[in-house]
């Protein structure tokens, strides 16, 4: 059974995790959107997306793309969660793993790394 929750109350766990970001990185992030959606239709069990040119891949030709954008999945997450605590604690991995891949950092690195 799913943690209940409000979406206000889930975006601001979502704010706070980004606040997590040591601020050096957290000025390094430019041209990025952070979003909450319910679930990927594509993938439900998705707990979030990352959609762009990762910063280790961008050239000149980058200049006027749109934004890349971070997608964290609330009803996912909320599924996957037994308590409000482990909500905040799995937030917190999610957005930190997405944030990681705008750094370019791949998928098989951050399970190495614990943020899997």
């Amino acid at each position: 059974m799913p943690v209940p929750m409000t979406e206000a109350a889930f975006e601001e766990l979502v704010s706070e995790a980004l606040d997590l970001i040591p601020p050096k990185l957290a000025r390094a992030i430019d041209n990025v959107v952070v979003l909450v959606e319910d679930r990927d239709p594509e993938d439900p069990g998705l707990l979030g997306l990352y959609q762009g040119i990762a910063l280790t891949e961008r050239d000149s030709h980058y200049g006027g793309s749109l934004p890349d954008t971070i997608t964290i999945y609330r009803e996912a997450l909320l599924e996957l969660c037994e308590t409000p605590e482990q909500v905040v604690e799995e937030v917190a991995i999610t957005v930190i793993h997405e944030i990681a891949h705008y750094f370019g950092i791949e998928e098989e690195r951050l399970h190495q790394l614990g943020w899997g």
